[in-house]
């Protein structure tokens, strides 16, 4: 901070001091080296490249071309500077409710009545938590998991996040002792179980969840009468629309039978690319659910202006499957060349299909099987390599050696730069082993 003042203490809240925010995580300490010392293919070749952020950068160009062929959507200065209710406007909750149905492949039906708007997904997954659980409550969430719900699950509401482990030897899928485990392990320190969060498709594997899982999922959290958030914030960014199967699928087919105990979680950040606009929406089939997020987002509003362009948009059906369709080949493309470089180096990559991301497999190069000596690899990648990637344990995985190397955030060029210094790395693994 700028500006130096002497610091005396002072008595501050529990979230003040609380260390639950998981800023001290690798994940966070990668995003600072590049902070420091970020790459530019003109003004700085040798910088930390960023693999960290999960970002879609890959369709840009199509967003910039509609705001090029489209200036009228920022007209209606008076209207969209006045109040609005938290309500939002309901052109934009209609807009939204037809996009998250086309991006599912109109295989699911969304009422915009039960749209609530907040401002990004961490918003909407907090605000869930906050009316979902109480303080020392669980959540039960599988591994291995994006490491920023540490931050948005736990810190400000004080729920606990109890891991569901999954590890390698059927792909990291979900499976129904890994549920009833973890259910167990929470009852066994006392904490109430409020419900069951899961990442389809999974963030950071970048596989969508089978349809016989979600269905074993549905019926572990009716027996147990607790919730289930489904946070689809990737679904439009799957390489084959029907490879993804959403929750709200299979509960049409079920005749919405349990569905008030079901709530999901939706935002632009990853398929458009606007992570910047903070648009993220809950959708729950609870009525009491809906009314109290309403209540709530009142101090997670999104700007009217941002509303009324975004309806526009999104209304615009020829754009939209324009968008959707190469966005998904593009996206295709990249992981495709990224998986191919790692392979061609002898790094394996978890067989995926959506997502901004790749897992991979480096536990051949661990010195020491274990989370010390993943961080230790870590860290030579991020200091030696100049990359920035997320270690498995920053994702609370149970088996050392995997990472989270995203790939939607750059240019071609840039991910080819990347991919060249991981081959001399290898390069100079491989000969110092010889010596």
């Amino acid at each position: 901070m700028g500006l130096e003042i002497q610091q005396q203490r002072v008595q501050l809240s529990n979230i003040a001091i609380s260390d639950t925010h998981g800023e001290n995580s690798p994940y966070f300490a990668g995003w600072k080296a590049y902070d420091e010392n970020p790459y530019h293919d003109l003004t700085n070749s040798s910088g930390v490249i960023q693999m960290g952020l999960a970002e879609n950068q890959v369709s840009f160009d199509l967003v910039e071309k509609y705001l090029k062929d489209h200036p009228e959507d920022y007209k209606g200065f008076r209207e969209n500077a006045l109040f609005q209710d938290y309500h939002g406007l309901i052109s934009f909750r209609t807009a939204m409710a037809a996009f998250m149905e086309q991006i599912r492949g109109s295989r699911a039906i969304f009422d915009p009545q039960r749209i609530v708007i907040t401002a990004g997904a961490t918003a909407a997954n907090e605000l869930l938590t906050f009316i979902l659980a109480n303080p020392g409550d669980a959540l039960l969430v599988p591994t291995p998991y994006y490491p920023g719900f540490d931050r948005d699950l736990r810190w400000r509401t004080g729920v606990n996040i109890v891991p569901i482990h999954c590890n390698s030897s059927n792909n990291f899928q979900i499976t129904p002792q890994a549920l009833q485990a973890a259910y167990e392990e929470a009852q066994s320190m006392n904490m109430k179980v409020s419900g069951v969060l899961i990442t389809n498709p999974s963030n950071p594997l970048g596989i969508t969840i089978q349809r016989s899982v979600l269905e074993e999922i549905l019926d572990f959290v009716t027996e147990k009468n607790i919730h289930l958030i489904s946070d689809e914030i990737y679904s439009g960014s799957v390489f084959s629309s029907n490879e993804f199967v959403s929750v709200a699928e299979i509960l049409e087919a079920r005749s919405y039978k349990g569905a008030e105990r079901v709530h999901i979680v939706y935002s632009l950040s990853k398929d458009l690319g606007l992570p910047g606009f903070r648009v993220g929406t809950v959708y729950s089939y609870n009525d009491k659910v809906v009314t109290t997020a309403r209540r709530m987002s009142s101090f997670t509003l999104i700007s009217s202006q941002t509303q009324q362009f975004l309806a526009n948009m999104l209304s615009d059906k020829e754009f939209t499957e324009k968008y959707i369709n190469i966005n998904r080949e593009r996206l295709k493309k990249r992981y495709e060349m990224i998986v191919e470089g790692l392979r061609s180096v002898g790094i394996e990559c978890l067989k995926g299909n959506a997502g901004l991301f790749c897992w991979m497999n480096m536990s051949p190069l661990l010195k020491e099987t274990s989370k010390e000596g993943e961080l230790e690899l870590w860290n030579e990648i991020l200091k030696e390599v100049r990359l920035n990637i997320s270690p498995g344990c920053s994702c609370h995985c149970s088996e050392a050696g995997w990472f989270r190397v995203c790939f939607a955030n750059m240019s071609e060029q840039t991910l080819e730069i990347a991919l060249d210094r991981i081959r001399k790395f290898m390069a100079k693994r491989i000969r110092t082993k010889k010596e």
